[in-house]
Parts: structure tokens; C-alpha cells; sequence
């Protein structure tokens, strides 16, 4: 018995009717594709057994595909069990087809289960991991336990509050006493539990809106997590002043002769406990014997001096 399978749409409509395993062919909706796996027709046991054989043994497509094929609306039941996440069901749904081949590839008829029991499994795993990866910019699961729980959370926190004696059922946040007994029934510890409701009560925030954006949306988390200290340049810039204000500053004052070498010492390096700076031109005209006009001219060659020994050493 020949299993192979034709397209629909290059079979008239009696050739339709004798060959219920023809292909859909492609349908642009949603809708129609349900309607149309809804109409294929399910395996016997006795069939499912034959072709899974056949598969097994002579590596048969034409019986992976009627395997695949009688199961297709087995994906998208399940897929409606996942459409609270807010992801589209042709997704999911495609998602959950790729688990199906899996599960037909690998699908043993002497273990004693239908094709059905065993693949749920693979069809909720490819599901699943569909999810996690694209209902966040973030995973917000990673290990065994986190990946139980988001799964989990959602449909026990929604019983929590059709269950609540309070009449409160509007809270977004678990009570300690819930929190407990999911955690006790999930076998968790019970932060796991607030970290994970932590997790999906939160949002995707943009780093970078972007140069389109415009008001409050301009304006992103970049602008404040990014650390200009650390920049490269301004790493750079900063060693370069410590070592003009330590090493550089002593080399110019050692270029000046000792009275400059007072007055500027006195007039700018100068601080007193008090907070003040160090002698006035008055004060130091006084102790050198010179006006104080003098004093001023004195200070000016010697920050000069000064500026071009720090540029040689720079």
C-alpha cells in the first residue's frame, strides 16, 4: 500500500475525497489552518503502529508525514494553553510542530504508548523553550527550578485569588501564606517564589531609545548606568593631571630661582589649617623688600616659566 502523500492542489476533488492525507497547501490564515488540521483524519492504533514501523525500520517520510500529519491538531490544542503570554499562537503553534517531528523521529511502537501520550512531552518542551527565550528581552528562567516555576506561578496565583476569603482578589503581590504553600507544593524555596513573581510582575525597559525619540522617551537608562570615570579617554586624561600636579608641578618649581620659587609657593600652594591661602603681595613685599608691584611681576615670569616647563613635561 503506496503511502505517498500529493498535493491538494494539484488533485482534482475526487482525488481529494480517496486521499484524505493530501497536503494542506498553504493558506495565509490562521483559521483556515486550524480547520483544515481539524479535518484530517486520526490514526488506529493498528495504523499508527504500521507506519511507525515502517519509519523505524525503512525510514519511510511517507509515514512520518501521515504521523505528523494525524497529530497536528494535538499541537494546537496545547498551544492554546500558552496564549496568556502574550506571543502569537502561529508561534506557537510552529514551535510546537518542530517538537512533533522530534517526537515522531524518536517515537519506539514497542514501548506500549500511543504517539499522543508520548509527544507531549517534545511538543511542550519546544513550547516552552519558544517562550523563554522570546517573552522577554531578558530570560527570566534558567535553571530547573526557575523554568518549573514560571510555568507554574501564573495559573497558581490566579487560584490564590479566586480562592481568597478576603474578597480581595484584585491584589498583584502574594501573601506570606501563599507564598509558603507554593513553595511547599512546587517543592521551592519560598524567595524563589518572590523572585520569580518579582521577575514577571516587571517590564522590559530600553536602554537606548534611541536619536527618534522624543520627551520623556529621549531619555534612557544608558545615560546614567554608563560610568564616564572608567572611560577609556577620561582614564587617560586623569592620570595625566595627577602626574602634571605631582611630578610636573615639583619640576617647574625646581626651574625657578628661590625667591620666584617663595612667591609662588606662598601666593598658590599655600593652605593654611584654617582654609586660607598663604602670604599677601603686601606681606611678601614687606619680607623681600621690594614693592608689591614687583612682587605681582615677579609672580607673572615665574607662572609663566612654570607653564612652559609643565608643556615640555606633558
Amino acid at each position: 500500500m503506496s503511502h505517498a502523500l500529493t498535493p491538494l492542489n494539484t488533485l482534482p476533488s475526487a482525488a481529494v475525497a480517496t486521499n484524505p492525507w493530501a497536503l494542506v497547501p498553504p493558506l495565509g490564515n490562521l483559521n483556515a489552518y486550524i480547520s483544515a488540521v481539524n479535518a484530517l483524519p486520526l490514526l488506529t492504533l493498528e495504523e499508527e503502529q504500521t507506519a511507525a514501523r515502517r519509519l523505524r525500520d525503512e525510514d519511510d517520510l511517507a509515514s512520518a508525514s501521515q504521523l505528523v500529519l494525524s497529530h497536528l491538531r494535538l499541537v494546537v490544542s496545547i498551544s492554546r494553553q500558552y496564549l496568556g503570554y502574550g506571543l502569537p499562537q502561529a508561534d506557537l503553534i510552529q514551535e510546537g510542530n518542530v517538537g512533533l517531528m522530534k517526537a515522531v523521529k524518536r517515537f519506539d511502537p514497542d514501548q506500549g504508548v500511543r504517539l499522543v501520550s508520548y509527544a507531549m512531552h517534545w511538543i511542550k518542551a519546544e513550547i516552552h523553550e519558544y517562550i523563554l527565550k522570546n517573552w522577554r528581552m531578558v530570560k527570566v528562567a534558567t535553571t530547573k527550578a526557575q523554568r518549573k516555576l514560571f510555568f507554574n506561578l501564573r495559573s497558581r496565583k490566579q487560584g490564590f485569588r479566586a480562592d481568597a476569603l478576603d474578597g480581595d482578589t484584585h491584589r498583584d503581590t502574594l501573601s506570606d501564606i501563599e507564598v509558603q504553600t507554593m513553595a511547599r507544593e512546587l517543592q521551592v524555596k519560598p524567595q524563589e517564589v518572590r523572585d520569580m513573581e518579582t521577575r514577571l510582575g516587571g517590564g522590559d525597559v530600553v536602554l537606548d531609545p534611541g536619536p527618534n525619540s522624543d520627551g520623556e522617551d529621549a531619555w534612557g537608562p544608558i545615560a546614567y548606568l554608563a560610568d564616564a570615570q572608567q572611560e577609556p579617554t577620561a582614564v587617560i586624561e586623569s592620570a595625566q593631571r595627577d602626574a602634571l600636579a605631582t611630578d610636573g608641578v615639583s619640576q617647574a618649581l625646581a626651574a625657578l630661582d628661590e625667591r620666584s620659587r617663595r612667591i609662588v609657593t606662598e601666593r598658590w600652594l599655600k593652605v593654611n589649617d584654617d582654609g586660607s591661602g598663604g602670604m599677601t603681595l603686601h606681606e611678601l613685599a614687606a619680607e623681600l623688600g621690594v614693592s608689591a608691584e614687583r612682587v605681582r611681576q615677579i609672580e607673572v615670569a615665574a607662572m609663566k616659566k612654570m607653564r612652559l616647563t609643565l608643556e615640555a613635561y606633558a
